[in-house]
């Protein structure tokens, strides 16, 4: 045998081997009730959707459901058409590498990025946005603290997610979208006026390129995506990084991150982030007195922290057991400190109706396999 022959060999050994690991840890646990729901709720969360999850480092369920309706799929051609897209590529099945748009999971991504400049000691969390961003302080907004941007707690006024989206897909550069911010009225005090916006993010990576003389996407891949093997995660890579909402990403990128939150800022022994600044993460910053001025009707009475809500909601220093950061299209991400795990349902859907309560569903049936180990 030649060579060549001998090494295709050992490598399909290789492969098979893995297969057979793989299949021995998924056995572990009985997964059919995830399974039923994931096929039974697949319409009412866009047709396509990967779901991964995975416990003390170990990749435990990994499976995805492709059904597109008739209907979903005029949308998605009427979108690419639209779009000057190839409807193709666009309503392609999806699977683990699927390469999709994640929107509001982008601020879990963005809040641990501004926690690496923390762990530096590059920032404080209790630093004014004046000291960096002298435009701020001159239109009456330089005493909001860092902290707060992290929590939607800056005071700001701003319109709706998608509004101001658009509205900052036509800047240039940050220091545009800094004019354009500092401009905004204020509609409550800083720290006790919660507004789910894209705002405080914008500001706090606007904070990291003064401090670092670097654009915000240079920091993500340099400080997040090349840590925890993200290889196909990133911003756009267009004019004007959008830190609470643009990100792009797989499901097993995703979850690497994931994995590196629930392993308290650790992922293939490589220390990403402290463990205090992965616990300052998880607290609830929202006050019980604050003015919920917007929030969004998937994420019901869950707590806010940096960059991720906190699901059990209790305000005050305690540490939250289950975290996560949804998107608009519908993905959901969590951790489960508790159960020690953690899992990524990626879909693409903008129908936000009864989202809270299947994102509930779910981590309930999960917790309840997990339970029986």
């Amino acid at each position: 045998m030649s060579y060549k022959a001998c090494s295709s060999c050992r490598k399909f050994s290789l492969i098979i081997v893995f297969l057979l690991l793989l299949q021995a840890v998924f056995s572990q646990y009985n997964f059919s009730k995830v399974d039923n729901w994931l096929h039974n709720n697949l319409q009412a969360i866009g047709g396509r959707a990967v779901l991964v999850i995975c416990k003390d480092g170990k990749l435990v369920y990994s499976k995805a459901e492709n059904e597109m309706s008739s209907r979903q799929k005029r949308i998605g051609k009427f979108i690419a058409k639209r779009q000057g897209k190839d409807a193709d590529e666009l309503l392609q099945d999806f699977t683990t590498g699927t390469r999709e748009r994640i929107a509001s999971c982008s601020k879990w991504l963005s809040a641990a990025l501004v926690m690496s400049f923390v762990d530096e000691g590059k920032l404080s969390l209790e630093d004014s946005i004046g000291k960096f961003l002298p435009v701020m302080a001159s239109n009456g907004k330089g005493h909001i603290k860092i902290w707060q941007c992290l929590s939607h707690l800056t005071g700001i006024r701003s319109g709706s997610l998608k509004e101001s989206l658009n509205e900052m897909k036509g800047l240039n550069n940050m220091d545009e979208a800094m004019d354009a911010i500092a401009r905004l009225p204020m509609e409550g005090e800083p720290g006790k006026t919660f507004h789910y916006s894209n705002v405080g993010l914008q500001i706090a990576g606007a904070v990291i390129e003064k401090i670092s003389g670097k654009s915000f996407e240079t920091l993500f891949a340099e400080r997040i995506a090349r840590p925890c093997n993200m290889i196909h995660s990133d911003f756009g890579n267009g004019k004007l990084a959008l830190p609470a909402g643009g990100a792009w990403s797989t499901a097993t990128d995703y979850l690497n991150f994931l994995q590196m939150i629930l392993q308290e800022g650790m992922f293939n022994g490589r220390r990403v982030l402290s463990k205090q600044s992965i616990i300052e993460m998880q607290k609830n910053r929202v006050p019980v007195d604050a003015v919920i001025v917007s929030s969004p009707a998937e994420a019901g009475n869950w707590g806010y922290g940096f960059g991720e809500w906190v699901m059990d909601g209790v305000s005050g220093q305690k540490r939250s057991d289950s975290v996560t950061s949804p998107g608009l299209f519908g993905s959901f991400p969590w951790v489960d400190n508790k159960k020690h795990y953690a899992g990524f349902l990626m879909t693409f859907n903008l129908k936000n109706k009864g989202r809270n309560e299947r994102y509930k569903e779910l981590k309930q049936l999960v917790d309840a396999v997990l339970n029986t180990k």
